[in-house]
């Protein structure tokens, strides 16, 4: 272990990095703005592939716990808590907060104060599953989450989804906004972005963002775009990778939009594609709070949402101020898809209302939960 690991941690902090999706950059975020502070962390980390570590703020002290999953984890966890006792713990994820209830009471280390980070809305997670998985994934979470000091939702869907699951009381789960909105996010939005295309064009350009999988619905998305295209000319780009690639592609084909079509693979900067887009889709059947959507409003772009569980409901104040449009539905996500190009909202009612998912906010509202606001 490093010599600065040996001064005593003010929060430690569990978590998994397996990639480069949403989850590890808000908690790359949310790290980086609790170090600018000059907090003395601890990240304790499960997994280990992902390029967001590379950004991790340099007085973080990082200890590998040796494990690549989070059910192995419990060993190496319970004898850091043993021997470092630090004065709070935030766990990241669902299975890295049962770890810690257990970790916590075999290190017999009930001065930690215990809490959790939750991004995912389980129900909907899981409602593709059969009743039996479901019934596996509750019991814990029913058996343990009592155990737990808080619990931070970043929705309020996600959280009235944990109150049904879990059954703790309600004061125990909060809400805090995901702390999306950083300098650097708005520094990374200004730089170009490649054309994939050999020719540029005047056409609007509509993007998405997200890996490759059933849970983004980018099928969806492709029908509803091949429909926006029997009535004008545009372009549309999807960032990321994932397992539906090939059927994505497949698709295309099908639908006769592949000139049209980009699939560029995962970048680390998706800002500036944001920036430059004329509209923003995001087609999923669920999320916790979505933060691409966020990060597209943030940088005024126009957006379409569907109404999945949970979070852009609240972010576009049911409809208020951007469309939401049915689950699964592609001829009304291309209706309003079609409305937005040709009518787009005034950017700056985009970007104050999601002024509250600022990092620096987002981590002050964090210390105060964890207990430890007069650490700063």
């Amino acid at each position: 272990m490093s010599r600065q690991a040996e001064v005593h941690p003010e929060l430690s902090i569990l978590a998994s990095f397996s990639g480069e999706g949403g989850v590890e950059r808000m908690v790359l975020n949310l790290v980086n703005a609790l170090a600018e502070r000059g907090l003395r962390i601890d990240l304790l980390l499960i997994k280990t592939r992902s390029r967001h570590l590379d950004e991790i703020h340099p007085t973080v002290n990082r200890i590998d716990l040796g494990t690549r999953h989070t059910a192995t984890s419990l060993i190496p966890l319970t004898r850091y808590l043993r021997r470092r006792r630090p004065p709070c713990l935030l766990a990241a994820k669902d299975r890295a907060g049962r770890m810690a209830v257990i970790a916590r009471a075999l290190a017999g280390a009930s001065n930690t104060r215990l809490v959790l980070r939750l991004g995912t809305n389980l129900t909907a997670a899981f409602a593709h599953k059969s009743r039996w998985r479901l019934f596996l994934r509750q019991q814990p979470i029913r058996l343990l989450y009592p155990h737990i000091d808080r619990i931070i939702a970043v929705s309020e869907g996600v959280r009235q989804d944990t109150l049904a699951i879990s059954g703790v009381d309600q004061e125990k789960v909060v809400v805090i906004r995901n702390p999306v909105i950083t300098p650097r996010m708005i520094e990374a939005a200004s730089a170009p972005a490649p054309y994939p295309w050999e020719n540029e064009s005047e056409d609007p350009l509509i993007l998405a963002v997200g890996r490759l999988t059933l849970q983004k619905d980018f099928a969806t998305l492709l029908r509803a775009f091949a429909d926006l295209r029997k009535h004008r000319p545009c372009r549309l780009i999807i960032l990321g990778d994932g397992r539906q690639r090939e059927n994505l592609l497949t698709l295309s084909n099908e639908l006769g939009i592949s000139e049209a079509l980009a699939l560029p693979g995962f970048t680390s900067n998706p800002y500036r594609y944001m920036k430059q887009a004329n509209l923003f889709v995001l087609s999923s059947r669920w999320e916790g709070s979505p933060n691409v959507l966020t990060e597209a409003m943030a940088l005024g772009t126009p957006v379409v949402s569907t109404d999945c569980p949970s979070g852009p409901s609240e972010l576009l104040d049911r409809g208020r101020i951007a469309p939401l449009v049915p689950v699964g539905d592609w001829k009304a996500l291309s209706q309003a898809m079609q409305k937005v190009l040709d009518n787009p909202p005034v950017s700056s009612l985009l970007r104050e209302s999601v002024e509250e998912y600022n990092a620096h906010q987002s981590a002050s509202r964090y210390l105060e939960i964890m207990g430890l606001a007069k650490a700063c």
